[in-house]
């Protein structure tokens, strides 16, 4: 690690001061004394995400170290300017998937952003506007700095990024756009938020996201696996084959018995 040499006063003897650590690195990004003024590592645009979440023990500490240095005020809180009644932060993962499953036929848009994308802030009042035309629809905001292993165990890459669920059908889309390409937006928008009724409960997420985010050991998911829920259609239709079903009744003795003419068991004349 880098280290520091102070004069003394006299500009003869250098002595090595104190490693650089975090304080220098806070201090590229950070006017002591002058206010916040963050150099965002996020483009204007769409945001990739490439690296891999630090453990959970790692981002308490560095978070714990910011705290201590640095208070984000109130008004740079840009995500949660316009939000409408129908648009909520989610907490955790368990919020999430709890979320989508108890949303039953309602169209749930999953919102991940960053703080720091300049494509998600650029974005954010016309997807409040959105909220506002569709009081039926539910917004869901996964912030990614605060839910970063989460985002991974869903494989969200790229921001800003949504998805749209439906009911039994759930997960209906799944896309980036920006400002550019906002038309994909209303278009997935128009499409799935017309009323209609599914056939079984809401499915939410899929098994193999609830299944990773339960494996995440950052993240504090319980699922328990339960019996796959048959739709109502299959059910039916396995029902109508078996044998004792409604359209298919069990032969009995005293339902009648027909014979054909000619039929070896026809009835024997008694010879009177």
């Amino acid at each position: 690690m880098a280290k520091i040499l102070c004069g003394n006063g006299s500009g003869s003897v250098a002595v090595p001061c104190r490693d650089l650590g975090a304080e220098s690195a806070l201090a590229e990004s950070v006017a002591m004394g002058g206010g916040y003024r963050a150099k965002s590592s996020f483009a204007a645009g769409r945001v990739a995400l490439t690296d891999r979440p630090q453990p959970r023990s790692l981002q308490a500490a560095a978070a714990g170290q910011m705290n201590g240095n640095l208070t984000i005020g109130k008004a740079m809180r840009w995500w949660e300017k316009g939000t409408q009644p129908n648009m909520r932060e989610v907490e955790s993962a368990q919020d999430l998937a709890e979320s989508l499953r108890s949303a039953g036929d309602r169209l749930v848009v999953v919102d991940f952003f960053s703080p720091g994308c300049g494509g998600c802030r650029a974005l954010h009042p016309k997807i409040a506007q959105f909220a506002e035309r569709n009081p039926d629809v539910l917004f869901l905001q996964v912030n990614y700095e605060q839910h970063k292993s989460m985002c991974y165990s869903l494989h969200v890459h790229v921001l800003p990024f949504f998805r749209f669920y439906r009911g039994a059908q759930g997960r209906v889309s799944s896309f980036s756009c920006t400002n550019a390409t906002i038309k994909k937006f209303k278009d997935a928008l128009a499409k799935h938020s017309p009323d209609r009724c599914s056939l079984g409960p809401a499915r939410g997420l899929e098994e193999s996201e609830l299944l990773a985010l339960a494996a995440n050991r950052d993240l504090q998911f319980t699922y328990s696996d339960k019996p796959t829920l048959v739709p109502i259609a299959e059910a039916i239709k396995m029902d109508a084959a078996a044998i004792g079903g409604p359209w298919m009744p069990l032969p009995s003795s005293s339902a009648p018995h027909f014979l054909g003419q000619g039929s070896e068991s026809s009835l024997i004349p008694s010879g009177r």
